[in-house]
């Protein structure tokens, strides 16, 4: 954290976090989350709706005729049952960016009508596949891994209520591990929705008062094409629009710096440097920073920033967005990790930032 910033995160905040993860939350399926979220935000905002598609915003001044936004997205990656063999396999198909390498062997649940279903992403054994391949040690693939619910037969499947178009999620839930790091499937990101209704609550807390509308925004479907944030922004409208999301430890093995940049986890929140974003906010976002004596690092992208940003910032005939993420390792595997202090952090840089923004803050380019 900050040297002059004492923790934040309340048990009361940390129980939301763990019940909040723990919940699943399938792009496309993220009602309960969505649900869990809005019931925690409410105490600090004045209004709130929710989108045809389940984006969730939370308003502060919504008369307001300057807008800005807060954003995270609320979906995980999945997989929906694709095929079902005469045998009871199950047979699946990506939900988002699912990585197959860590699939076999994971525990699942199979969300259906009748409640969930447990099942396992089955194997064969070292043993038997060396022989069966005469030393060549088969990867997994998409159309190789598969589901072993118990059943023997299609029909016991399609009687515990599983069909295709089922969604499937990892069982991994939320662990505090050594040294004050946080891992469970999903913080990607879900500890971005969590952050920006921890900056709603201080603003509540404090007593802040700010002279534009406020659009805390959990938005859907990012994990497919950042489809929820391309709808919430033509809704809203925004004139500026700060998007919080993770980025990649690059510390990590068999990740090339020269490649990736060098991001760290406890470091502090990461700053973006690239064509979607806007120099002025985010010049704004790192004045603030060092103003405040947070720690923050620099991150740049040749292109997309491959998050919600660029639905923003291409929305509405341009709209003066910026991108803070937090480091986190193994993203998309059920041990994605993050450090307490980057979330600390990240949370009071989006809070002091709002307080330097005005409706006649200069966000023109020329």
């Amino acid at each position: 954290m900050s040297k002059k910033q004492k923790s934040i995160l309340s048990k009361e905040a940390l129980t939301f976090l763990r019940n909040y993860l723990n919940n699943p939350s399938p792009t496309g399926f993220e009602k309960e989350g969505q649900r869990m979220w809005l019931e925690y935000l409410k105490p600090y905002i004045d209004e709130h709706y929710v989108d045809a598609y389940g984006s969730a915003v939370g308003i502060i001044n919504p008369k307001a005729p300057f807008k800005v936004v807060i954003e995270a997205h609320a979906d995980e990656i999945s997989w929906f049952v694709n095929y079902i063999s005469p045998e009871g396999l199950i047979y699946v198909i990506r939900n988002g960016g699912s990585d197959q390498q860590i699939a076999p062997s994971k525990r699942v649940n199979i969300h259906t009508e009748k409640g969930i279903v447990k099942a396992v992403f089955g194997w064969p054994a070292i043993h038997t596949r060396l022989r069966s391949t005469e030393g060549k040690d088969p990867q997994p693939k998409v159309e190789n891994i598969f589901l072993d619910c118990g059943a023997r037969n299609r029909k016991e499947v399609e009687d515990l209520g599983i069909h295709v178009g089922c969604v499937v999620t990892f069982e991994d839930g939320f662990e505090e591990l050594n040294y004050d790091y946080f891992i469970c499937r999903a913080l990607d990101n879900r500890i971005g929705g969590f952050m920006i209704a921890e900056v709603a609550r201080m603003l509540k807390e404090k007593k802040q008062s700010l002279p534009f509308g406020l659009y805390i925004v959990n938005a859907v479907q990012e994990e497919v094409g950042l489809r929820g944030a391309e709808m919430i922004a033509k809704r809203i409208k925004p004139d500026v629009a700060i998007i919080t999301d993770v980025t990649h430890d690059t510390t990590t093995p068999m990740i090339n710096k020269n490649i990736e940049g060098e991001i760290r986890c406890g470091n502090g929140p990461s700053i973006t440097y690239g064509p979607a974003v806007h120099n002025i906010l985010r010049d704004l976002i790192i004045k603030t920073a060092k103003k405040n004596e947070i720690p923050h690092q620099l991150h740049a992208v040749s292109r997309s920033t491959g998050t919600d940003t660029d639905a923003f910032a291409y929305s509405n005939d341009g709209t003066p967005s910026a991108l803070i993420s937090i480091p986190l390792r193994y993203m998309h595997t059920t041990v994605e990790m993050i450090k307490r202090d980057d979330v600390e952090n990240t949370i009071h840089l989006i809070y002091q930032t709002l307080l330097n923004i005005t409706p006649k803050t200069n966000f023109k380019y020329l």
